[in-house]
């Protein structure tokens, strides 16, 4: 029930999709907690079915990547098969902390006794708490609010090219109600890791779903858009958002999560080590 948090995502939906990973981590936590009884009673049978769970909650990481896709198709602004990777990573490794927290929690209550099992399982759940929680964008880079400009039929957010409308109407809805902001790395795993396609589309899925997006089906000009300055790396984000909130827009920004499977860390090549420094 800690790791299993409904946000301003809406997932997993409330209640079915909550039920089923409910149901989940309650037989997670039954197979850690009968585990070290069967390893006491040399039962060592029972341990195989522990690799069982093991298959069943990569089935359920498969489900929730098919899921996701599906429902991504469905999006006026997609999350990204990034984002759908990293979601589906989390919902097989939460079963993986629970049996964890069910394993020590029984050692601890058969080795000594029940009340230093009571308090070895509360230990854990703070261990699970720091372990959910990864990075955001603020740790990679600075945001700040820009200026969007249409120059005949070029967008631009400050100096960086988005690129070009042609229709008239757009240029107008642009100019009234477009919002930007820059996002500056802090060194080169920054740079590299905002430049990622996938942790792109997530910055422009968050505030998508946030601050709502001005746009239907069927109108690409005004659909979100990340594109980088080629020159130094800085990444330019441009919206047609529902809520005209730049400040709002700025905290979203900065709170998107940070995608596992976007992290690359040129710095820790051995001729890239001085430059890592405290933001790496």
């Amino acid at each position: 029930m800690l790791m299993l948090r409904t946000d301003y995502r809406q997932y997993p939906t409330y209640p079915h999709g909550r039920i089923i990973h409910i149901s989940l981590g309650v037989i997670a936590a039954a197979l850690g907690a009968v585990a070290v009884p069967a390893l006491f009673n040399k039962d060592y049978t029972a341990i195989t079915f522990l690799s069982l769970a093991a298959q069943q909650f990569r089935d359920v990481r498969k489900m929730e990547r098919e899921t996701l896709t599906k429902i991504d198709s469905m999006e006026l602004v997609s999350r990204g098969s990034t984002y759908i990777e990293g979601i589906a990573m989390v919902f097989e490794g939460r079963n993986y902390l629970v049996i964890m927290s069910a394993l020590l929690t029984s050692l601890f209550a058969i080795m000594l006794n029940v009340w230093v099992g009571i308090v070895a399982g509360l230990l854990s759940l703070v261990l699970v708490e720091k372990l959910k929680s990864g990075k955001a964008m603020s740790h990679i880079a600075a945001v700040h609010t820009a200026v969007v400009k249409v120059d005949g039929p070029d967008l631009f957010v400050d100096d960086i090219y988005i690129m070009n409308v042609g229709l008239k109407a757009n240029q107008d809805i642009i100019a009234e109600r477009g919002m930007g902001f820059i996002l500056t790395p802090y060194n080169s795993n920054g740079k590299v890791t905002i430049s990622n396609l996938g942790q792109r589309q997530a910055i422009l899925y968050d505030m998508a779903t946030i601050l709502g997006v001005y746009r239907d089906d069927g109108e690409p000009a005004l659909i979100p858009m990340a594109k980088l300055d080629m020159k130094d790396g800085r990444l330019a984000v441009f919206i047609l958002p529902q809520e005209m909130d730049a400040e709002k827009g700025k905290k979203v920004i900065m709170r998107v999560p940070i995608l596992e499977s976007a992290v690359r860390m040129p710095t820790e090549a051995s001729v890239n080590k001085k430059e890592a420094g405290e933001n790496g």
